[in-house]
């Protein structure tokens, strides 16, 4: 690790990925950097060659790693980018850093609803950003009034909803733009209404899924009308293994790592999972995970 004179935040050489992802596996990245905060990412921005790779880490849920690593710089938001304010009666900002659980908790306690769904998403707002997380039939852009983000220029913008494309599980902003921070409108309720519902999804999320274990979260997107782990466990998946990967014998839109899963591993399972239903349903179920290098 090291410390450039101009800047305030860390950076790693070869540092592995598997550090830093839910699922545990990826190879090493060419370079690591932690910003001290949003000026100080600005100013490392400001040092990057034009076609420097880039690959932007929260909490490293929904993203498949090559076991070969990844070649450019990747910026970790996570554990810097966590300033959580109340701006305003009902509005919330929230860096992309901030777990999304930790912004469930803050809104329910100064008595604001909504987003109690986002304190099961294992992720930061970044990620819920970029991916309009969501669960329980709520999504994360339903309550973005205002978000800000930084090109490869260095230059912050402010981007309202309605300059990007957002649908179920996707989002399409300006090209080489990346999210900052998010401002949330809220509606005003009750407290401890909201903290119960907080358990009540907590709790309900610990009973369908395998909590504690290394996985990315759901791994396909839900079809239209149906579920994605009905498919998979009407095929007949559950707890297939390639490797050291599984298909969670608890909930079948789960890949886990048993603990000596690769990268190429879980890769070979999703595609095997997806080619399986498609056969036996005819449906082609849509991986939510990002894949990042080359995984066969």
């Amino acid at each position: 690790m090291t410390r450039s004179p101009e800047l305030r935040g860390e950076l790693r050489y070869n540092e592995p990925l598997a550090r830093h992802t839910t699922w545990r596996v990826g190879g090493p990245a060419a370079r690591l950097y932690r910003p001290a905060d949003q000026d100080d990412l600005v100013a490392f921005f400001g040092t990057l060659a034009a076609d420097e790779p880039l690959l932007w880490l929260g909490l490293g849920s929904n993203l498949l790693i090559s076991d070969a690593g990844f070649p450019g710089t990747v910026i970790q938001t996570t554990g810097r980018l966590t300033g959580l304010e109340l701006q305003a009666p009902g509005r919330v900002r929230a860096e992309a850093g901030v777990s999304c659980a930790k912004v469930a908790r803050f809104a329910s306690r100064h008595g604001l609803v909504g987003i109690e769904f986002l304190a099961g998403i294992p992720g930061t707002v970044g990620g819920a950003l970029a991916m309009n997380a969501g669960a329980w039939g709520s999504e994360t852009w339903a309550h973005v009034s205002l978000v800000r983000t930084l090109d490869r220029g260095g230059q912050v913008h402010e981007r309202r909803p309605h300059e990007l494309e957002i649908g179920y599980r996707h989002v399409r902003g300006a090209p080489d733009e990346w999210f900052l921070e998010a401002e949330l409108e809220l509606a005003r309720g009750d407290t401890e209404a909201a903290q119960a519902r907080i358990r009540e999804l907590l709790d309900r999320r610990a009973a369908t899924q395998p909590i504690g274990l290394p996985s990315c979260g759901s791994v396909f997107r839900n079809p239209p009308g149906d579920h994605a782990a009905r498919l998979i466990e009407a095929a007949g998946l559950k707890g297939i293994l390639i490797g050291g990967a599984e298909v969670s014998p608890k909930h079948a839109n789960f890949i886990i790592n048993t603990g000596a899963a690769s990268a190429r591993d879980i890769g070979l399972l999703i595609d095997h999972v997806q080619a399986e239903v498609e056969r036996t349903s005819g449906i082609r179920l849509i991986p939510e995970v990002r894949r990042v290098g080359e995984l066969s």
